[in-house]
């Protein structure tokens, strides 16, 4: 199956918005592994005088999991489908939050950050380029500043990957079927496969410019070795980008949609 990309995507997840919410409601610990990852920002304070970019906000969950793990911060939550951002729209928010449909190479040319605290939560294996929305990412946050990242990552083990076709066909890609979405629903169960296992993603990390990229944090439940929480502060900016540097500073590349897909 070819993957759903960049505009495709957005749109595929612009017909799905409406029934989003139930059927990642009918997950268990969605929401409750979204706040685990939030809060391994660590962000001090409840976050208070912080400002905080939740890259890929959907609907709105993962936003709401950084408002609950640090209610003093200030919200930042993009996204690149405007039916998502729709959905999370019509929910209430205190006025620290704050949604804009952009993608994430638009932000720093939007007059947007610097960011204290960047939450991505299943948004790298939707993207085209990964490497360049790291860039973006460098780009946006404060040095030193942290890194979340929660997202499907199967190591190289076969139950893993039955454990996750078998979710997927027994229950995801049916439901998304009801509701007209089946290419949506089948783009994630492919778009997990191919993604990055934890040691490759980590190292993907390191490359990017973020150095102690080093922890991959498991998530309970039945998604226990399938989803996991990568942090990483933001290291220095190089002085120079020769040749010799570049792997570590990222490549540029043209902009993609930021999404969110769970």
């Amino acid at each position: 199956m070819t993957l759903l990309r960049d505009h495709d995507l957005a749109r595929a997840f612009d017909h799905a918005s409406r029934t989003y919410d139930r059927l990642t409601a009918l997950n268990p610990g969605y929401r409750t592994d979204l706040l685990r990852s939030a809060r391994r920002l660590r962000l001090p304070d409840d976050g208070a005088g912080l400002h905080v970019l939740d890259l890929g906000c959907g609907t709105g969950a993962s936003t709401r999991a950084l408002l609950r793990a640090a209610p003093r911060a200030r919200i930042t939550a993009v996204d690149a489908s405007g039916g998502m951002l729709r959905q999370a729209l019509a929910k209430p928010w205190p006025d620290r939050v704050r949604f804009l449909h952009l993608s994430a190479e638009e932000l720093p040319t939007a007059g947007e950050g610097p960011f204290d605290a960047v939450f991505a939560a299943y948004l790298f294996r939707n993207v085209t380029g990964p490497d360049a929305v790291l860039h973006s990412v460098r780009t946006l946050l404060k040095p030193g500043g942290r890194l979340a990242v929660h997202e499907y990552s199967l190591g190289g083990s076969p139950a893993q990957r039955a454990l996750w076709t078998a979710v997927c066909h027994g229950f995801v890609i049916p439901a998304g079927t009801l509701t007209g979405d089946r290419a949506l629903y089948r783009h994630l169960w492919h778009s997990v496969l191919d993604f990055d296992a934890v040691p490759d993603f980590t190292g993907r990390l390191t490359r990017a410019g973020f150095p102690d990229a080093r922890r991959a944090l498991p998530l309970a439940g039945w998604q226990t070795g399938i989803t996991h929480t990568f942090v990483a502060r933001n290291g220095p900016v190089p002085a120079a980008a020769g040749p010799a540097r570049q792997s570590f500073a990222g490549t540029a590349a043209a902009p993609v949609p930021t999404v969110e897909a769970g």
